[in-house]
């Protein structure tokens, strides 16, 4: 039959291979033989070892339409061709699939089996997730093991997720996408198996996929935390968050200085289920310490460092105020980045992230997490499972790759931003700038003590008003006008326009502070002179 002129590196497997690894006494995955590269590029038969000259590759039905279609489709997508299962005949080797790099050690880890020759009278096998020897252990292991074997985040970044505890068996450098709506069973036993925990796999694409699975495990790795959910978006992992959490008459803590949709759910939904909510200055310890002692709190939540005034809450202190009462603690630390700050290391019972900002760090994808202890992520878990919210397995994909120099962007980010608010702090024309890592900052001292570093965006306020504002924030060349924060590329905007428009101007400032001259500007990991450059001819032309 007629090929694809493309030249596919492939393993073949044997069909006499097909067996349950469940019945391995070893365990161990041996590589199969790959096609002779040099040989069959000039046009010689390739050789197999244990292979007679009569043996025929006989192809499932469409093979090559398939593959081709295939290959162009996920190629550029995810780095490598899916492995297209072949079958021989006349053969008398067995030939077993590869195995990743840490599959021995994985907690779980696939079967992969030949496709049956006779796939038209309903027989043939499949790639399985099954439990490995080791399958008693739980999840959180190869997170451990990544901890205890790579001491740097750079490290954890790269590798956590993926070189440790992958379920995918594959030889590809990158975690592939696997894009399915639903995962089949060989039989109802192995589906009641899977029901009572002793088959690992999936069932549905709500409920989980290899490729979040594998991104869930790095941020597990970065936060130092037993379990992490991702999710469709930073919102939707708050509102999880309360709705899972927070019981019915429940009381939570909030403070002043947030993203306004989270406090927009916070105060006009949540009341609907009976929930009361106290809010409080995120440097009022006081406040906090009257609210716990006059109320039945259930939840302390606060983003540390805020939006958009980067203002810092004591975490440590914090947590330990709250626990005494029973209360938990969630920290939004996306303006931080698991590279800045561990708020879970602090005391924090949960840290979430909006995906979108540092973690993805492209301006590419939506996504978000919520990291903590196994208990606590399940019961956010299980309703996700019946809310919905799933993060696609593409945008999964895109995050994993982003998070592999997250600690490369970040650190350039921090540098820059810090330099920055230095340099602005001292110009004639800014009143005032916003940023942890400046001594005038009114929390510097938390944020020393509890950052490694300060972030990337700073706020800073204009001298002029609404126009004059603008008229800097048009004259930049750089940054993009956007609302979003955390990129390869530097983003600006004027909170007054950009998020509080539909207030008036005495409205905007006396409720949350936001004056018409803030300007919140998001530093990308452009050339710090550049940038500089690019300020200061825009501030001579107010």
């Amino acid at each position: 039959m007629a090929v694809s002129s493309t030249i596919y590196p492939a393993y073949f497997v044997s069909a006499a291979a097909v067996v349950d690894r469940r019945t391995s006494d070893s365990g161990a995955h041996p590589r199969p033989e790959k096609l002779g590269s040099s040989s069959f590029l000039l046009g010689g038969a390739p050789r197999f070892s244990g292979l007679s000259s009569a043996t025929i590759l006989r192809f499932p039905p469409n093979f090559v339409r398939q593959l081709s279609t295939k290959a162009r489709r996920n190629c550029s997508n995810i780095g490598v061709a899916q492995i297209v299962a072949a079958s021989w005949s006349n053969s008398s080797q067995s030939f077993e699939a590869p195995r990743s790099a840490a599959s021995a050690d994985a907690v779980v880890a696939p079967e992969v089996a030949a496709e049956d020759a006779n796939l038209g009278a309903g027989g043939g096998s499949k790639s399985r997730f099954v439990e490995s020897p080791v399958g008693e252990a739980k999840v959180s292991a190869a997170v451990a093991k990544a901890a205890a074997s790579l001491n740097s985040d750079g490290s954890l970044a790269v590798h956590a997720g993926e070189r440790f505890g992958r379920v995918i068996t594959t030889d590809a450098i990158t975690t592939p996408v696997v894009n399915t709506s639903a995962y089949w069973f060989n039989n109802s036993d192995e589906l009641i198996d899977f029901k009572e925990n002793r088959h690992a796999s999936f069932e549905y694409g709500r409920y989980g996929n290899p490729t979040t699975q594998a991104l869930e495990e790095k941020m597990s790795a970065l936060e130092r935390a037993e379990s992490t959910l991702f999710v469709s978006s930073g919102m939707y992992a708050s509102v999880a968050m309360l709705s899972s959490l927070v019981p019915a008459g429940g009381h939570i803590v909030i403070t002043t200085d947030c993203y306004r949709k989270t406090r927009i759910f916070i105060q006009n939904e949540l009341p609907k289920m009976g929930i009361s909510v106290t809010v409080i200055d995120p440097a009022d310890i006081e406040s906090l310490k009257s609210s716990l002692d006059q109320n039945n709190v259930s939840l302390f939540f606060s983003e540390s460092p805020t939006n958009p005034f980067l203002r810092c809450v004591d975490i440590e202190l914090v947590s330990q105020l709250c626990h005494n009462k029973g209360a938990l603690v969630c920290i939004d630390s996306t303006f931080a980045s698991p590279v800045n700050q561990k708020a879970l290391t602090l005391g924090a019972d949960l840290v979430l992230h909006s995906a979108t900002k540092f973690i993805g760090g492209h301006n590419d994808v939506l996504g978000g997490c919520i990291s903590g202890s196994e208990e606590l992520i399940s019961k956010i878990r299980l309703y996700h499972h019946v809310i919905g919210g799933v993060l696609n397995p593409n945008a999964a994909y895109m995050i994993l790759r982003g998070m592999k120099t997250l600690h490369l962007r970040v650190q350039n980010q921090n540098s820059t931003a810090l330099r920055m608010a230095q340099f602005l702090e001292e110009h004639p024309k800014i009143i005032r700038v916003y940023y942890p890592g400046l001594p005038s900052h009114p929390e510097h001292h938390i944020a020393k003590r509890q950052m490694t570093g300060f972030g990337g965006v700073v706020s800073f306020e204009v001298a002029g008003d609404l126009n004059t504002t603008k008229k800097f924030v048009d004259s930049l060349k750089i940054p993009y006008i956007a609302p979003s924060f955390g990129g390869c590329e530097s983003i600006i905007d004027q909170p007054a326009i950009m998020s509080y428009w539909d207030l008036s101007e005495s409205e905007r400032a006396a409720k949350y502070g936001i004056k018409d001259n803030l300007v919140r500007f998001s530093f990308g990991v452009e050339g710090f002179e550049d940038l500089k450059a690019d300020i200061l001819q825009a501030l001579e032309k107010i």
